[in-house]
């Protein structure tokens, strides 16, 4: 098998490993070291998808991550599907698989590419206009039609089977690129003593030194001073070195994201771990990540075969790939010559056509034309020709390549990222970074400094300086690598569209190759009134696709400024967002995937209830028993019987859930106080208390009880979908609000598993089996806590309910739960204790009056409007939410507010949610928050938000159904033992 355009004497793949591959169900050759993009280029392969909107044929543009065009699909071992990945980036392994995206049936023949033809219908912003009528037919018609035909890959449908990890670290310094710039600052900041970490996006790091054929640094060859440098970096126990990685995003405090690839490169899948995503904290940030090759702008500057000349530069020094024996290099800068002349040594008969003017070079070994005007180029599938103007003359020059180069634009996309101010750099015709509100600094061609010696000493002396002021000692700073190159960069470049003779209206010359958005929609944009960069951007969709603007950013600048009569630097620049080439989801997810994506949490007594004939319901992330079956039982029998045992015996009932959280310190009730609405200074150790916590807009946030420990404890409950939420303000205010605060706080909600005891045989149940803590009611009353045993387990016994009924809540190191639970039912077997689920502890808590925050409550509710008024402390002098209720629209008259209701026919159940109206009619009064068959009443009951409720009671209402009209009386909200006698026995 014949790699037609592969070199000898090129490259630094390993030629003793050749690698077979599929693109497109044909079979090539390839080396190890080799991109696929660089081994389908050595086959000659040029033609390699289909562009987005017009489905034109595309080529390899690029050598890396600014490639805009070479997207595939690549199928590995085990059926795993990635698609949308840049051929550019996706490293060869023998046996690989790969598919061309967006052609149907083939690349070669494309059935949209009629798109092509229709183009001056297809205008930017044309679907803004076209499809908005008539309005159904979006879903129907145009949305599956136009993802039929336009798009990228296709997500796969199959889970993912690979595992990704997740890792923080911290360090003194944090180098991003392993160019010359970033091996010089790493070396020197390393020095000092501190941590570093050096991350490079590519498999081998070096950056420009690798394809660098005649640069020397320190008197020897570049490539052999980075390879010194980076072994003697590696040797190092403080710095850490990241290939393969690419740094994503930069966000606030130095906290940069980095995704490192493990094991796509890796045959047959060995890879324990495919990705891992880093979340680096790093006191001081060098970016140090180079600068992209800027392409021009002229007709037909898309076909096959058209690409940047440094990726072709690349193709030959790092692969050894020739991208063609005939190629054309158009430049307007001055790098296009050593491009010309690289190639040319290597044996390709080489073209260059400057399109500044200015005389001829003598001496070179390649042609030379200067003060050239592009017309266009062709070939059907690849370029086989450009059309130039030169001296007043046409001529048409035969290639198979066309290589352009418009100079060099620094990537300052995370220098951006950080907030950082860019400004107009004249002499590299772009943007660079100009100071940043973090710890940062741009180093090398990423800050407008082209040259090798400019970029090395840049990167040395920031190095030094990282370290300097990071802590580290620097016994003596060494003079930065000294470098010399036979050709230097030089300068030029050109931004915007290059001049040329045809009709505008019929030409296309590309400025973004991915979204296809061409010089004439930038100025249509500009003609239709669109004056903001941001707003162009968005109507035409340039610098939106996956490669993030990387090519067609400063291009567009120019092209509107023309358009605008502005100067460049008057347009602006885009914002630049996270990620700065596209991550895996997988990577973004780790192991939050599946059931750990939302995990499903279960408590100690979940087997218990499982064994038992539970059915359970999804609480949040908890499953939770919701009743509790006998044979033959419906649901409601099963329901009714659970709650008369309650009311008539004893239940035990599964509470671990709750949220616990345990507040310490001397502070302790002084946080609580400003926290929460109730007073808590004065609540004796021992005691526990309702607490109700509000928003800042005086709404209900959540509640629970709260038991007082001791003078510096407290045991906080909250509710089951609330104790994140309820931590997380906890420790908000603590950290920004209440700082001065001496307060600690703990989440022990899997700490500690609860079990509630409730019923009239609650105490007689659980005496014989409570040591070192009299329970009796004299000595333990109502809302009452202590420490104890139970069955000889460490236990912390609150005395509360929340059924009405006497009640206790076992509080249990989780780990012994089970066999207490156990114990307590073996116990209550004589004495009729009945398992209760969450159903029959919603209808007991209902008969109370009880409130549930998020069923009573819908953020538009204060604890006035639910009847909590007496719980709010009257003399505190401030708590979270207090101004607000002072609002007059919180106190004013005609707020709904929580009452009962009795339907008229007791067998009735009303539907929660249902409107209320007055028996008259007219407009809704509230509706119905909960509603349930009460066993213990013999009748139905409900709980109901209606305007000005307490006024009303007794007084009908009306809730309208499709069978008919249900009439209600409004009552009170306690419906069962409105005395509390039961609950305090």
């Amino acid at each position: 098998m014949t790699q037609k355009y592969r070199l000898a004497g090129h490259g630094l793949v390993d030629r003793g490993r050749p690698l077979r591959f599929r693109f497109d169900e044909r079979i090539y050759e390839g080396f190890a070291g080799d991109t696929l993009a660089s081994a389908l280029l050595a086959n000659d392969v040029h033609l390699v998808g289909r562009s987005f909107k017009y489905h034109r044929p595309r080529g390899i543009l690029g050598a890396w991550a600014d490639e805009p065009n070479a997207l595939v699909t690549i199928v590995r071992g085990r059926g795993q599907v990635t698609p949308n990945l840049p051929a550019t980036q996706v490293e060869l392994v023998d046996g690989l698989v790969a598919y061309s995206q967006n052609r149907n049936p083939s690349l070669e023949h494309d059935r949209w590419s009629i798109n092509d033809r229709l183009s001056r219908f297809l205008p930017a912003g044309f679907y803004y206009k076209t499809f908005m009528w008539p309005r159904r037919a979006w879903d129907a018609v145009y949305e599956p039609r136009i993802r039929a035909v336009a798009g990228l890959g296709v997500a796969p449908d199959a889970p993912d089977p690979d595992r990704y990890a997740q890792r923080y670290a911290h360090c003194e310094v944090l180098v991003v690129g392993a160019g010359p710039a970033g091996l010089a600052a790493a070396s020197a900041a390393a020095a000092g003593g501190g941590r570093v970490i050096l991350c490079d996006d590519r498999p081998r790091m070096g950056g420009s030194l690798l394809a660098a054929s005649d640069a020397v640094i320190d008197g020897g060859d570049a490539r052999d001073w980075a390879t010194g440098t980076l072994a003697r970096l590696a040797a190092l126990p403080n710095v850490r070195l990241l290939p393969r990685t690419t740094a994503f995003g930069y966000y606030p405090h130095n906290m940069i994201g980095l995704a490192e690839r493990l094991g796509d490169h890796v045959e047959d899948g060995a890879a324990p771990v495919r990705e891992r995503l880093w979340q680096v904290r790093a006191a001081r940030v060098i970016l140090a990540t180079g600068a992209i090759e800027r392409p021009l702008v002229f007709p037909d500057n898309d076909r096959p075969g058209i690409m940047l000349a440094d990726a072709a530069r690349i193709y030959l020094q790092l692969y050894g790939v020739a991208v063609g024996a005939r190629p054309v290099v158009v430049t307007a800068h001055d790098a296009g010559y050593r491009v010309a002349r690289e190639l040319t040594s290597a044996g390709l008969a080489t073209v260059l056509i400057d399109v500044r003017p200015g005389a001829a070079v003598s001496g070179a070994p390649f042609r030379i034309i200067r003060d050239a005007r592009i017309e266009g180029t062709r070939g059907r599938l690849r370029v086989n020709a450009i059309d130039i103007v030169a001296g007043g003359r046409r001529e048409r020059l035969a290639c198979d390549a066309v290589l352009m180069c418009g100079g060099f634009t620094p990537a300052i996309h995370l220098a951006s990222q950080s907030r950082g101010q860019m400004a107009w750099n004249e002499d590299v015709q772009a943007y660079v970074p100009s100071g940043s509100v973090e710890d940062e600094r741009t180093v090398g061609a990423a800050s407008g400094r082209l040259e090798l010696a400019d970029a090395l000493k840049d990167g040395w002396w920031a190095g030094i300086d990282a370290a300097k002021t990071s802590g580290g000692k620097i016994v003596a700073a060494p003079l930065p690598p000294r470098a010399d190159v036979r050709q230097s960069i030089g300068k030029g470049g050109v931004i915007g569209a290059l001049p040329h003779g045809r009709n505008p209206l019929r030409v296309k010359a590309f400025v973004d190759w991915q979204n296809d958005v061409t010089a004439r929609d930038l100025a249509l944009a500009t003609r239709e009134g669109f004056r903001s960069i941001e707003h162009v951007k968005r109507y035409t969709t340039t610098g939106m696709a996956t490669d993030q603007g990387k090519l067609s950013n400063i291009n567009s600048l120019g092209i509107v400024a023309a358009s605008t009569g502005r100067a460049v630097e008057a347009v602006g620049f885009t914002t630049f967002r996270p990620p700065y080439t596209p991550v895996t989801f997988g990577t973004l997810a780790g192991s939050a995937r599946g059931e750990l994506f939302d995990p499903v949490r279960r408590t100690p007594i979940h087997g218990w209830a499982e064994a038992k004939g539970a059915v359970f319901e999804d609480v949040g992330q908890w499953k939770r028993a919701r009743y509790f079956p006998r044979a033959g039982e419906t649901m409601r029998q099963a329901v009714d019987r659970e709650c008369l045992a309650v009311r008539s015996a004893a239940g035990i009932f599964d509470a671990s859930t709750l949220g616990k959280i345990e507040v310490v310190g001397t502070d302790a009730a002084e946080f609580l106080e400003r926290f929460y609405v109730n007073a808590w200074k004065k609540l004796g150790a021992g005691r526990c208390r309702y607490g109700v916590l509000l928003r800042e807009d005086g709404f209900i946030l959540d509640d629970g009880v709260i038991a007082r420990l001791a003078s510096d404890r407290f045991h906080v409950t909250t509710t089951t979908g609330g104790a994140a939420r309820v931590l997380g303000l906890m420790e908000d205010y603590l950290q920004t609000e209440w700082p001065d605060l001496d307060v600690w706080l703990t989440s022990t909600t899997e700490q500690w598993s609860v079990i509630a005891i409730q019923g009239p045989l609650a105490r007689e149940l659980l005496a014989p089996l409570v040591e070192q803590l009299d329970i009796s009611a004299a000595a333990f009353p109502h809302m009452s806590v202590g420490d104890a045993e139970i069955c000889g387990v460490p236990t912390r016994l609150m005395r509360v309910s929340f059924t009405g009924e006497l009640g206790f809540e076992i509080n249990i190191p989780s780990g012994r739960a089970r066999q207490v639970w156990e114990a307590i039912w073996a116990r209550g077997q004589t004495l009729g204790l009945t398992a209760y689920g969450t159903e029959a502890m919603h209808i007991l808590r209902a008969e109370k009056g009880y409130i549930i925050v998020g069923q009573e409550t819908d953020g538009t509710v204060t604890p006035q409007d639910v009847g909590l008024g007496w719980a709010i402390g009257k003399t505190k002098p401030d708590y979270v939410g207090k101004r607000s209720l002072e609002r007059p629209a919180l106190l004013a008259k005609g707020r709904k507010q929580l009452v009962g209701l009795f339907t008229t026919d007791p067998s009735i159940v009303l539907e929660e949610g249902a409107q209320l109206m007055a028996p008259v009619g007219g407009p809704s009064l509230g509706h119905v928050t909960s509603s349930y068959y009460s066993a213990s009443l013999g009748r139905s009951i409900a709980l109901a938000m209606i305007k000005d409720g307490r006024a009303i009671e007794d007084q009908p209402l009306m809730v309208p159904m499709p069978d008919g009209n249900i009439v209600v009386k409004v009552t009170g909200t306690v419906f069962v033992d409105p005395e509390g006698r039961r609950l305090n026995d």
